[in-house]
C-alpha cells in the first residue's frame, strides 16, 4: 500500500497504461506543458511527448470530435474538458458520434475514449464552474458513466476506462482531488458497472456518490453515536446501475435515501427512485427520499453556496425521520 493523492492516482493510472500501450493518448486544453489544471496530466508531456499528450485551442467540439475519429481508427484517447462544464460545448459529439457510432455503423467501428475533468460544486467558482453534467448526459445511449471518489477507486476505474472498448464519461469531483488513502501497489482496476458497500447496517441505506460519499461518511458517524445503523452504497457507476446490489440491499433495511449534489429535478436520484419502485416496491417499508441540490444556479457567495447543496445535519436529520426508534 503506498498514501497518494487523488490527483496523483489519476495520473498514475494514466501514465502505465499511456507506458503498456502505444495507443493511449491524451488530448484537451492544457494538458500538456502545463500539465493540466489539476496536475492529472503533470509530466507526461516530457515523457510521451507532443503526438501523444496534444495541448488543443479552446475548442471543446472540434478536439471532441478529433477523439471520436481517433478512436475509430485504432487509437484510445482521453480527452480532458479543463471543467466539465466546458464539455456542453461537446455534447453533439459525445451524444451523436461517441455515444452512437458502433451502433450506426453496425458494429464496424468501436469508440475506445474516456472523456474526464471536474466538476461538482467547488468553493466560489460560480455557476458556469460547479455544473453537474451526469444528469445531462445520463439519458444519451451507448455511453458509461462512472464518478470516483477515494484514491483508489480513482486509479483503478481509470484504468478500467481506459481499457474498454466503449465510450465513458468518467467524472472528477474538483474538492476531492487533494484526498489522501494507501492504494493497492501494482496493476489493479475496478469494475465501471459496480457499486461499492462502503458500510454495511439494517436500519436504511444510503445511496450516494462522489463527494456526497465523504458527506455521507460524516453523517454515518453521527448517527452510529445515536445508536443507528445504517448501510453506505457509494453508486460508482452512475449508468448503468448496480441494481443488484441495491435491491440486496433494499431487501435487508427496507428504506433507502439517496444523497447527491445533482440537481432534484431530473437527477440521478430521480431516476434512482424510479427503478426502486419499479424493481422493490414490495420491500420498502417507506417511501424513498433523494436529498439533491437545489435547481437554481450556484451562487458565488459562499454562505448561499453551502446552502444550495446537501449538507451532513440534513442526512442525520432525514435517517431520523424516516427509522422508527
Amino acid at each position: 500500500m503506498a498514501e497518494t493523492l487523488l490527483f496523483n492516482a489519476l495520473r498514475d493510472a494514466i501514465d502505465e497504461e499511456m507506458a503498456l500501450n502505444p495507443y493511449v493518448c491524451v488530448m484537451g486544453e492544457d494538458v500538456g506543458q502545463y500539465g493540466g489544471s489539476y496536475k492529472v496530466t503533470k509530466d507526461l508531456y516530457e515523457k510521451y511527448g507532443e503526438l501523444r499528450v496534444l495541448d488543443t485551442p479552446i475548442a471543446e467540439n472540434s478536439f471532441t470530435g478529433m477523439a471520436v475519429g481517433a478512436a475509430m481508427t485504432g487509437l484510445r484517447p482521453i480527452v480532458e474538458g479543463m471543467n466539465m462544464g466546458f464539455l456542453l460545448l461537446a455534447f453533439n459529439q459525445i451524444s451523436n458520434n461517441m455515444g452512437m457510432l458502433r451502433y450506426t455503423s453496425g458494429g464496424n467501428f468501436t469508440i475506445p475514449t474516456v472523456v474526464r475533468g471536474p466538476g461538482g460544486v467547488g468553493r466560489q467558482l460560480g455557476a458556469e464552474h460547479s455544473q453537474r453534467l451526469e444528469a445531462y448526459f445520463h439519458a444519451v445511449p451507448g455511453i458509461k458513466i462512472v464518478a470516483c471518489s477515494t484514491p483508489t477507486n480513482a486509479k483503478g476505474l481509470m484504468k478500467a476506462a481506459i481499457r474498454d472498448n466503449n465510450p465513458v464519461l468518467f467524472f472528477e469531483h474538483v474538492l476531492l482531488y487533494n484526498l489522501s488513502e494507501d492504494i493497492p501497489e501494482g496493476d489493479y482496476t475496478c469494475a465501471l458497472d459496480k457499486a461499492e458497500l462502503v458500510r454495511e447496517g439494517e436500519d436504511i441505506t444510503i445511496l450516494t456518490y462522489s463527494r456526497m460519499r465523504h458527506h455521507c461518511l460524516a453523517a454515518v458517524k453521527q448517527l452510529e453515536e445515536a445508536g443507528y445503523n445504517p448501510e453506505l452504497i457509494d453508486l460508482v457507476s452512475l449508468k448503468p446501475f448496480d441494481m443488484d446490489l441495491i435491491k440486496k440491499s433494499i431487501s435487508k433495511t427496507h428504506r433507502v435515501v439517496i444523497v447527491e449534489e445533482c440537481m432534484k429535478t431530473g437527477g440521478i436520484g430521480a431516476e434512482l427512485i424510479a427503478l426502486i419502485i419499479e424493481n422493490c416496491f414490495d420491500e420498502l417499508d417507506a417511501a424513498p427520499v433523494r436529498l439533491s441540490s437545489q435547481d437554481i444556479p450556484t451562487p458565488y457567495n459562499g454562505k448561499l453556496e453551502n446552502l444550495t447543496i446537501i449538507q451532513p445535519h440534513q442526512i442525520v436529520s432525514t435517517v431520523k425521520s424516516m427509522v422508527q426508534r
